[in-house]
């Protein structure tokens, strides 16, 4: 398997986290689960597999654009054939300024970008299936962004807080009720809830969950420190509510989760 992550032109680096490549060396089907990450990803799918996802004790194949919403919880996926994707990892506020609709709308759900983008899209997905080389296939994702990104100052503005605040939700210092952080940017928490799911597609207090989980994940893949290190380390009250919080994500305990048998986890936590 080979996973490669990029990083942004300087105009959307504000916005992508990273491009991804995604090259499996082998036909053969596995299985695998993907956890929260805070990120919403759009995947073009350029292989001759496809990608299944679990759906009502069954699995469902993906379109071959996919727009993942913010997962809230483990989702288990299934890899068919050969598959070779180009993924797009937008920071947790940065898809509101690619997208019209309500972010919170998509949350635990992967859908066609067709649907939602329409044939701008489907053009772009062609030209990369007819381009052989990544950096060409890049600088089409990157024109097809920028062509997208939103020119309102108002939403903007908007946007932009919300990055602020999550900036400082995951600072390692970071205390603060949500209503003096509303309190300081002079709306109510309410108002800020709003924004979050709006634009996000997550409540603050559930991105920070999701953030503090993630450097919880990273530290047990590593696999040297205690989980009662990691747990205060990762600001949990103790142990018991780290592993609680962990089996809310992953399905597993930390000590029963095996990085082993997890490889596109493995990737995406140590990149």
């Amino acid at each position: 398997m080979k996973y490669q992550e990029i990083v942004p032109g300087s105009r959307l680096k504000p916005y992508v986290k990273c491009y991804y490549i995604y090259e499996a060396d082998s036909t053969a089907s596995f299985e695998d689960t993907v956890f929260p990450s805070g990120c919403m990803e759009i995947i073009f799918n350029l292989g001759t597999g496809h990608w299944q996802t679990a759906a009502a004790g069954d699995f469902v194949t993906t379109p071959s654009i996919e727009l993942w919403g913010q997962i809230t919880k483990p989702l288990m996926v299934k890899s068919v054939g050969k598959n070779t994707m180009l993924g797009i990892r937008f920071f947790p506020h940065a898809a509101a300024y690619f997208l019209k609709e309500n972010i919170e709308q998509f949350n635990n759900q992967i859908v066609d970008l067709m649907d939602v983008s329409g044939s701008m899209v489907n053009a772009l997905h062609t030209r990369l299936l007819e381009t052989a080389e990544w950096n060409k296939r890049i600088s089409l994702v990157e024109e097809f962004l920028l062509q997208k990104l939103s020119p309102v100052e108002r939403r903007h503005n908007k946007v932009a807080m919300v990055s602020d605040i999550m900036h400082e939700i995951k600072r390692e210092d970071f205390f603060d009720k949500i209503e003096d952080i509303a309190t300081r940017y002079g709306i109510t928490s309410r108002y800020l809830q709003k924004l979050f799911l709006q634009y996000t597609g997550l409540t603050p207090k559930l991105y920070s969950k999701i953030n503090r989980f993630q450097n919880s994940l990273r530290l047990v893949t590593r696999k040297d420190s205690s989980l009662t290190s990691i747990a205060y380390d990762c600001g949990y009250f103790d142990q018991s509510h780290f592993i609680w919080e962990f089996k809310s994500f992953t399905g597993l305990t930390p000590s029963g989760y095996a990085s082993e048998n997890s490889p596109l986890t493995v990737a995406l936590v140590n990149n």
